[in-house]
């Protein structure tokens, strides 16, 4: 209960501190929450927008989450997705693909296999040089974002993209179609498959258990002889896989081309989503679905308030903060403290006694 209640909590929290921030404008709170839910869960158009924002954060956080079963911090999930997306698009560009269904797997594969050795390199780095994970991933993310926008822009660039650089757009049969003709893209459920799919594993084979052992107890699995620098290696290559996905899922169902709207901050909005779920793969997949209706919402706001359209990113940012916070009342034994707190109550008065003038000469009474 304790896992579940804390991240809805620091969530409400959330939304009364954002409508705090937008009462500064001029703008009532309870109509600014009233236009999130509208806009994320109000009709059948909003659904389609949240659950097609919802299937990139739910690979993205996967690449934080599988790893931090191993124990590692990984925040560089945007730079996996960027090159995934480039790896598909360029596949498509280099070889003659067929132009079926075995077209479209090739080149969410190449995606995948992109995001993987990037987020790979990053725990070998742990393993191998001692250096943070975090800061790497990081870093390593600038560098993807940058190698992407220069291949985009040069190498890849297809010639009829004037104003805004792109590489040549998917052929029509290896794009991925909307399900029953509506906007929600088959890279849905290929989230929640890779979402359950990574669940299963890491809670029911060995190598899954080896990977949470090492993240649990890196010391007890030195001592059982657990290959701890291999697993955190692949912990953090099957991690980079699904954010690689994501971005080729992107490439082949919503842009059909690699070019700048693919750095939209889905890499990094994952990191919350995997906070919040507790870095369980299951839990993802509803979080991501709340988180995408968020971003959904946003143009709402926008449109009917005159609130910028990246509000939404300050309240993604004071959820974390305060999913953050949270961590620290997650081990407080509350009857304990309940029970301290009821100790400093009002207590029975003590009398006083005055000593008599004869007592305080030392004489009898």
């Amino acid at each position: 209960m304790r896992n579940i209640l804390l991240p809805i909590g620091a969530i409400l929290a959330a939304l009364l501190l954002f409508g705090l921030f937008v009462s500064f404008a001029g703008v009532d709170p309870v109509e600014v929450w009233v236009l999130l839910f509208k806009g994320a869960f109000g009709d059948w158009y909003s659904w389609q927008n949240t659950l097609q924002r919802a299937a990139p954060l739910m690979l993205t956080a996967l690449c934080v989450a599988i790893p931090a079963r191993a124990g590692l911090t990984v925040i560089g999930g945007e730079g996996a997705l960027v090159l995934g997306g480039l790896a598909c698009a360029a596949l498509a560009h280099a070889l003659p693909l067929p132009a079926n269904a075995l077209g479209t797997v090739a080149v969410c594969v190449a995606g995948a296999l992109a995001g993987a050795l990037w987020i790979a390199l990053a725990g070998w780095l742990r393993q191998y040089r001692g250096i943070n994970e975090t800061i790497s991933s990081l870093l390593l993310a600038y560098v993807a974002i940058g190698l992407f926008k220069h291949i985009v822009e040069g190498p890849l660039r297809d010639p009829a993209s004037l104003n805004k650089p792109s590489t040549p757009a998917l052929a029509e049969d290896l794009l991925i179609r909307g399900m029953g003709g509506s906007d929600v893209h088959w890279g849905l459920v290929i989230g929640v498959v890779v979402c359950l799919l990574a669940g299963l594993w890491l809670r029911l084979t060995p190598s899954g258990f080896a990977v949470r052992v090492v993240g649990g107890n890196p010391r007890a699995a030195q001592l059982v002889g657990l290959p701890a620098a291999r697993l955190i290696v692949v912990a953090c290559a099957l991690g980079g896989a699904a954010a690689g996905l994501a971005g080729a899922i992107e490439v082949a169902a919503v842009h059909t081309s690699a070019n700048a709207a693919l750095i939209a901050g889905y890499g990094y909005a994952g990191i919350l989503v995997s906070f919040i779920a507790r870095h369980h793969p299951v839990a993802v997949i509803p979080v991501a679905i709340v988180f995408g209706g968020f971003g959904a919402a946003g143009s709402l706001l926008q449109r009917r308030l005159g609130l910028p359209d990246a509000s939404v990113l300050l309240l993604q940012g004071i959820a974390f903060v305060l999913i953050l916070a949270s961590e620290a009342l997650r081990d407080v034994d509350f009857k304990r403290l309940f029970a301290r707190m009821g100790e400093f109550g009002p207590s029975e008065p003590v009398p006083i006694v005055m000593p008599s003038p004869d007592a305080a000469k030392g004489e009898p009474k």
